[in-house]
């Protein structure tokens, strides 16, 4: 279909079947869908629709950089993440399903209709802080991240789905916090060891190491946030981190380390251990 007469015109279904050739059904479908700005029903129920070509040599380019792997979030510049849609380019980490325990466990530690201060510790896209903000109205969200483009992002996906109890400031980790204590700290930090043979693997190859890795073991930014996440917590405020198949462990000891009880890890829903934290405990 495409080479050298790849600007004929042609119709969803044809295109289509062309690119289930080529790459994955679904992200054939989500690239499609992105280029004429529809939705699934309206493929499914207009297969004999012909694209013009700039739609078809605009689908083209998608298909062959995701055939060289280029992760399709990235060609679309949007992840659903939650309940939300969130915008993402190659300055953040793509947003994946397993983080969403992170933010249900941290919703579950939010009361509803009661003002608490949580704080979000790199931040990325803003997924996390966001979502928090979104289903906790009454909280006060503060997100940070290192990386300057990260925070232009964050508070672009704050912006789009106005979310007005956020505030997004560039910072390391609690570093410009000084003096201010929270009631709920959650990270999702780099966690892979720098050299995991998994980086250089599928998407991870695509996407910013500054969020990807931690030096040694990938253990430490954990180590730095549960080192110096006490004085900035509230007594009884709890810490939670999404970490490393096989880093609960560690995770719970450097709790206990820091006098945190209640510590405790939960699987995700493919039954990996994913998120481990603690509630502080300020008595001597």
């Amino acid at each position: 279909m495409f080479g050298n007469d790849k600007l004929q015109l042609v119709t969803i279904a044809q295109i289509l079947r062309w690119a289930y050739q080529n790459i994955d059904r679904i992200d054939a479908r989500i690239l499609l869908e992105y280029v004429l700005q529809v939705n699934h029903a309206f493929l499914l129920t207009h297969p004999d629709q012909v694209l013009s070509s700039t739609e078809s040599e605009c689908f083209y380019q998608l298909v062959i950089q995701r055939i060289e792997g280029m992760p399709v979030a990235y060609l679309t510049n949007e992840r659903a993440f939650y309940d939300l849609v969130f915008n993402v380019t190659t300055a953040v980490l793509i947003p994946r399903p397993e983080t969403e325990l992170l933010v249900d466990l941290a919703l579950a530690r939010i009361p509803i209709n009661e003002t608490c201060r949580v704080l979000d510790l790199g931040t990325g896209s803003g997924i996390i802080a966001v979502t928090i903000a979104k289903h906790r109205p009454c909280a006060n969200v503060v997100a940070i991240d290192l990386s300057v483009d990260a925070v232009s992002i964050a508070r672009i996906n704050a912006n789009k789905l106005d979310i007005n109890n956020i505030s997004i400031i560039q910072g390391d980790w609690f570093n410009g916090l000084i003096g201010e204590k929270f009631d709920l700290v959650v990270s999702n930090p780099p966690y892979i060891a720098v050299h995991d043979p998994h980086l250089e693997q599928g998407d991870l190859r695509f996407e910013p190491r500054i969020a990807l890795t931690s030096d040694d073991d990938g253990l430490a930014c954990i180590r730095d946030i549960i080192r110096a996440a006490p004085i900035h917590l509230h007594p009884d405020a709890w810490l939670l981190l999404e970490h490393g198949y096989n880093q609960a462990a560690a995770c719970r000891q450097l709790l206990i380390d820091e006098s945190f009880s209640n510590i405790f890890s939960q699987p995700d829903l493919a039954g990996i251990i994913r998120v481990s934290g603690g509630q502080y405990n300020c008595s001597p």
